[in-house]
């Protein structure tokens, strides 16, 4: 059974840890427990807005996860009790747990995840959202206002075109070119795309490697950007990797 784990605020500005390492570690231990298969973390970005609590960007996680149906409220309870144990003081964490297959109207959470990068939603909303729709939703300490972001996290994790996956990708060299072919092997990205015109990149074109290496999801899937060389790069290369300021808008 697959389902969508998304959690928000649990840190707070004066530690190292954030949200994003929290999800990983959820992630890793429910595999670790043998109760499923995950996939990796996306980082989706809420609205930034003085009437909005966030810690400094105002990002939630999200992950999929390929878990046994038995092993459901299993899960549920150790991330519940997961948060509360790890969770930064003064911070206010949610935890949203979706059974995609279950959802009537799956459109219903896309649109509510779209909706929190544009406007200020409140926990009511979410709870009630979450009670319509037969989605897992709780807090677990402070205000409980995470319960906003795991959720929306959630819709747009299941829209599959929101979001940036956590982490570096270390697949070459900096300055190294390789094919599409050998990015694919590498890691668990499945298609390269030009930024400027969406092209699929053929499984022969050499992409020259920059400094960090991010996935996207798009369609559902983990796609490397990529932009035009100025010059021709290492190996006659052509493309290169976006920046991380040219990854912004996902």
């Amino acid at each position: 059974m697959k389902v969508l784990i998304g959690i928000d605020d649990t840190d707070n500005i004066d530690i190292k840890r954030g949200t994003g390492q929290l999800a990983s570690q959820l992630a890793l231990d429910i595999e670790e427990k043998g109760w499923g298969r995950c996939e990796p973390v996306t980082r989706h970005q809420l609205l930034v807005h003085p009437d909005v609590p966030y810690t400094s960007h105002n990002s939630a996680m999200c992950f999929a996860a390929d878990i046994a149906e038995t092993a459901l409220d299993e899960i549920i309870a150790y991330g519940s009790s997961f948060l509360e144990k790890e969770r930064a003081v003064g911070s206010d964490p949610g935890l949203c747990l979706v059974i995609p297959e279950r959802l009537t109207n799956p459109g219903w959470l896309i649109a509510y995840g779209f909706s929190a990068k544009q406007e200020v939603l409140n926990k009511d909303y979410a709870y009630d959202l979450a009670r319509e729709m037969d989605i897992y939703l709780s807090e677990h300490g402070g205000t409980g206002d995470g319960v906003v972001g795991a959720l929306a996290g959630s819709g747009l994790r299941l829209s599959g075109n929101d979001g940036r996956f956590r982490g570096k990708l270390a697949i070459a060299e900096i300055g190294q070119a390789i094919t599409v072919a050998e990015i694919i092997t590498r890691s668990y990205i499945t298609r390269v795309r030009s930024k400027d015109d969406g092209r699929v990149l053929a499984e022969d074109e050499l992409v020259e490697i920059g400094e960090v290496v991010k996935a996207v999801l798009i369609d559902k899937e983990a796609v490397l950007m990529v932009r035009p060389l100025a010059v021709l790069g290492d190996r006659g290369a052509v493309w290169r990797t976006c920046t991380k300021d040219e990854l912004r808008c996902y």
